[in-house]
């Protein structure tokens, strides 16, 4: 069985996304998701579980540094992360001013262990889910026609994790990223909802009332399928 999935989410927690695709997974062999707006940070992890992603010149996926509940407002862990191995350098080298030491004597270690765990699940899910699904058609390498293996759809996808996850090279959690980056940076085969007109038409029209519905009726989230709304 297969089934589309319209995802639009500014993220949450990896874990939830991890029950959900499992769910999804359960239940259907051939998963699409279309992101007509955006899905960041676990919401790109969702979508990269997918077979088949779709995409239009204003959507976008995000960084997949985890976002850790703290103090009742969701934080991205990595951002602790590094924040303590920068003053743990310093500190080190001897370099640390009384102002970071402070600071590096505030943060708990419970926390930061916690927010290792996160990225490492983050992590561990994505190379999982590319490898098993949004690359199981993959066969042969396109320039040198080799056979593909287990390992090397591993290996691409850990490389894909690997910049998903680099603060240094998106600066923000929140940095959105469009499908042409995703296609030529970062390596993801991405369908260009756009060329499917009658498609892309359907998705705008639905996602645009859906989105008025949600502003009008004042809800946070809402789930939407054939037999129940």
């Amino acid at each position: 069985m297969s089934v589309a999935i319209i995802l639009d989410t500014p993220g949450g927690v990896v874990e939830i996304v991890e029950r959900m695709v499992t769910t999804v997974r359960f239940r259907y062999d051939e998963v699409t998701v279309i992101v007509p707006d955006r899905a960041m940070s676990a919401g790109t992890i969702f979508a990269l579980s997918a077979d088949r992603i779709m995409m239009d010149h204003l959507s976008c996926l995000g960084p997949i540094d985890p976002q850790i509940e703290r103090d009742d407002k969701l934080v991205p862990a990595l951002s602790y992360l590094n924040q303590f191995e920068r003053l743990n350098a310093k500190a080190a080298n001897g370099q640390l001013t009384t102002a970071e030491y402070a600071l590096l004597d505030k943060l708990d270690l419970g926390e930061l262990y916690q927010f290792e765990q996160a990225r490492e699940l983050a992590v561990e899910l994505l190379i999982k889910w590319l490898s098993r699904y949004k690359f199981k058609d993959w066969t042969v390498t396109e320039t040198q026609e080799i056979a593909v293996t287990e390992e090397m759809k591993e290996g691409r996808a850990e490389e894909i994790a690997a910049l998903l996850n680099d603060p240094e090279r998106w600066h923000s959690h929140g940095r959105a990223i469009d499908i042409r980056t995703l296609q030529q940076e970062v390596g993801l085969q991405i369908d260009n909802l756009e060329e499917d007109v009658d498609l892309h038409r359907h998705v705008r029209s639905y996602f645009g009332l859906l989105k008025d519905y949600m502003l009008r009726e004042k809800l946070f989230s809402f789930v939407h399928t054939k037999g129940y709304f």
